[in-house]
């Protein structure tokens, strides 16, 4: 299994190496009042896609938030229904006499 992760890994990686590779040549963003910004395709495409994932995970953290109070809630909540007396344990139980296996 951790063989079969490292491939994976290295698979990414030689997918996103060659990627870089395929699109070095220059692109120009424009932005407002006239300014610019000339960099490698590549470069280009990997901010925008960076910049998309902080905005997605800065558009999830007030849900996170949210659950997390919500368990720290229920957490210290004492439970009305719970028995006075903790079950008794595996060992004090009877073991079972049906036969199990394969």
């Amino acid at each position: 299994m951790k063989y079969l992760l490292w491939l994976l890994k290295a698979a990414i990686f030689f997918t996103l190496f060659a990627f870089a590779l395929n699109n070095q040549q220059d692109a120009t963003v424009y932005f407002f009042f006239g300014t610019q910004w000339r960099a490698p395709m590549v470069l280009l495409v990997l901010s925008a896609f960076a910049i998309g994932m902080v905005v997605g995970v800065l558009g999830m953290v007030p849900r996170w938030w949210m659950h997390r109070c919500a368990a720290r809630r229920q957490q210290a909540a004492p439970v009305a229904d719970a028995p006075a007396t903790p079950p008794p344990s595996a060992s004090a139980t009877a073991p079972d006499s049906t036969p199990h296996g394969i």
